[in-house]
């Protein structure tokens, strides 16, 4: 909190009116004590009324759920709710070091709805030991649950961890490229038959249910974030607090604001390269016009017929001067994003 004062006491009162959308996460908010969140809520308040916030999201654990946290975050104007669920398989959530069981997320689900009606869950397509029978027959449950939006990521696996170890020493099977590619083309085709509209590459939504903090960032817009790592855009400049739990509380109690861990400026070249990534992970995709005002004059041509051959490939639709992933594309987004920006 005395980050966000002296960041917001350095600002013109006139330089900003109101907050359009906050989000509480990283590591798991759904624990931090239900006095302090308060505080921290009232001291937003001080900078401008939450009730203009067009949305407050907060990542939740289902094994913390329980109907005095639910009140709790109602009454502090939290208006959704995001529950990481990743798998209802009980094994595979232990593999994943995941604290919450299968039990845990049903009964969530069945509180949830009382104090919250904007609920979104996420889910890993590609885990180890999860058949394709298997994930289907989630999404065939999934569906039926009282939420408005789902999150489904690829598993990711980070170099040096128990995971990453696992499958260096083949005791985990990872899915096959070509299964996991049919799979989120299978994922993508079921959830819009049940009203679930993708809107991005690993969300979708209800009508009217998107994401607003996230698609503000997909749009680069500037935001502010605070605590230990958190990151910040000002259209301009990338920002990172510092990781250090010392560090951070040593700078913020001597200067209010903590030391920074990075501070870059982006280059055209680096524009380019996020306008590519960040406007294609969307369905409504990328102004052509837009990203060749970046390129020199002779990397235009190149660019112009590498979309072609993409287009050719399957990976890339058309429509006049907007450029957009298909299915398959969306599913190898990082291989369309490297050929365009070479």
């Amino acid at each position: 909190m005395r980050e966000i004062a002296s960041f917001f006491a350095l600002l013109p009162k006139e330089s900003y009116t109101s907050i359009d959308t906050i989000f509480i996460g990283g590591g798991t908010p759904s624990l931090y004590p239900l006095p302090w969140l308060k505080e921290l809520f009232d001291s937003l308040a001080t900078i401008s009324p939450l009730t203009t916030c067009k949305e407050i999201s907060m990542e939740v654990n289902p094994a913390d759920v329980d109907e005095e946290r639910l009140e709790h975050w109602q009454e502090c104007g939290v208006t959704r709710l995001s529950m990481g669920v990743q798998s209802l398989d009980d094994d595979v959530l232990l593999k994943l070091n995941r604290r919450q069981r299968a039990k845990d997320v049903m009964r969530a689900l069945r509180i949830m709805p009382k104090y919250f009606d904007n609920i979104s869950i996420d889910l890993i397509l590609g885990l180890p030991d999860v058949s394709t029978a298997a994930w289907q027959a989630m999404l065939d449950q999934v569906v039926t649950w009282p939420i408005k939006h789902i999150s489904i990521y690829f598993l990711t696996i980070h170099e040096k961890t128990p995971l990453y170890f696992k499958v260096q020493r083949g005791d985990v099977n990872l899915m096959d490229d070509d299964v996991l590619v049919g799979l989120y083309e299978y994922t993508v085709a079921f959830l819009a038959r049940h009203g679930f509209q993708q809107y991005e590459i690993s969300n979708f939504a209800k009508p009217d249910h998107s994401s607003l903090h996230n698609r503000a960032y997909w749009d680069r817009k500037p935001y502010r974030g605070f605590g230990i790592g958190a990151s910040s855009f000002d259209g301009q400049q990338r920002l990172t607090n510092t990781n250090n739990l010392e560090c951070y509380i040593k700078s913020t109690m001597q200067s209010g604001l903590p030391e920074l861990l990075s501070h870059e400026k982006l280059t055209s070249q680096q524009v380019h390269l996020e306008l590519l990534m960040l406007s294609l992970r969307q369905k409504s995709g990328l102004d052509l016009q837009r990203v060749l005002y970046f390129l020199e004059h002779n990397k235009k041509q190149q660019f112009i017929n590498t979309v072609a051959s993409l287009k050719e490939a399957g990976f890339i639709n058309q429509y006049e001067q907007v450029i957009s992933l298909t299915v398959k594309g969306m599913a190898l987004e990082n291989e369309v994003i490297t050929r365009l920006s070479q």
